[in-house]
């Protein structure tokens, strides 16, 4: 496994397909589970573990890897079963999330698969709001689960969620009272931390869960006769997401006569792979690396501008 990414470049051909590469791994039994190849670095052996005092008990210690150091979390204990045992035996996934690296311990790594977004559905219901998963899908008519990293990281290290001072000015809220943003994520953590973000600047917010869900919404508004574009100032998009994911939903978009013209910001954790040139390809205004609370603000606040400064009536 350990060359896993030696065909990224022809994996980038995936973008605007509503296609996915998974790993396929096991943690404590016989349970699949599945991360996005894009977010993966490499795969090892285990390494040599240090502990660090004081640190979370999910963290089961750091280790040297291609010049640096990272955190190797145990993924069972990280979402809420036993630790994992015989550790040695593992094998560590590296993975790069909002820019930043760690280490996941697994029992065993498969193999992995190529699928259409349409496969792969958010958890059924009645599994609750506790859960680590994003979606399922089924390979071999086996259930896969996709976990919710961003949930698991939120949890070890919690990230400031808080606009810096100064960067929302009077006006700004002013104007911004009468607006609104449609955020779509699957990840109901990353969803909220967005949807906080842009309420801060005192936007209104529309959530939903997967770009097929927004699609149909946005659809819908136009055949109950709302221009989605006087509706929202702008969607704000993850780009990994079940049903559709956000290169489609943009390019559907953009291939809609009515609203064609509405502000896309693609907001990603795959920061380490993906750039602007291949969010440009599907026709997005622009791409901002998750999560950073003024740099989404901003994002936010130049739409404000631009738009407030078109609606008569908001400074009488």
């Amino acid at each position: 496994m350990a060359g896993v990414l030696d065909s990224v470049n022809q994996r980038t051909q995936l973008v605007g397909e509503n296609r996915l590469e998974l790993l396929l791994f096991r943690v404590n039994g016989s349970q699949l589970y599945g991360i996005n190849v894009f977010k993966v670095r490499e795969v090892l052996p285990c390494p040599r573990l240090t502990n660090i005092p004081k640190s979370k008990q999910v963290v089961r210690g750091i280790a040297p890897i291609r010049g640096g150091t990272i955190s190797i979390l145990d993924l069972s204990l990280a979402t809420g079963n036993s630790p994992l045992d015989d550790i040695e035996s593992c094998f560590t996934v590296i993975t790069e999330y909002n820019g930043s690296t760690q280490g996941f311990l697994v029992r065993s790594v498969e193999r992995i698969v190529n699928l259409n977004w349409n496969e792969v559905h958010p958890p059924p219901r009645g599994t609750g709001h506790e859960h680590y998963l994003t979606a399922v899908t089924k390979v071999d008519n086996k259930l896969v689960e996709i976990i919710d990293v961003e949930k698991i990281l939120s949890e070890v290290a919690p990230i400031n969620e808080n606009i810096s001072e100064g960067v929302i000015t009077e006006d700004v809220a002013k104007t911004a009272a009468d607006l609104k943003v449609l955020v779509v994520d699957d990840s109901k953590i990353a969803r909220k931390q967005v949807q906080r973000c842009v309420e801060q600047i005192g936007v209104q917010v529309t959530a939903l869960n997967d770009g097929l869900e927004a699609w149909n919404h946005l659809t819908q508004l136009q055949e109950q006769g709302i221009s989605p574009l006087d509706e929202y100032i702008m969607m704000i998009s993850d780009i990994e997401m079940p049903e559709m994911d956000g290169y489609t939903l943009t390019a559907e978009v953009r291939q809609h006569a009515s609203f064609k013209a509405m502000h896309i910001v693609l907001h990603s954790s795959l920061s380490g792979v993906f750039n602007k040139a291949m969010v440009e390809k599907v026709g997005a205004d622009d791409f901002l690396a998750k999560f950073h609370p003024d740099m989404l603000a901003e994002k936010v606040i130049e739409r404000v501008h631009a738009v407030g400064a078109t609606i008569p009536g908001l400074d009488e």
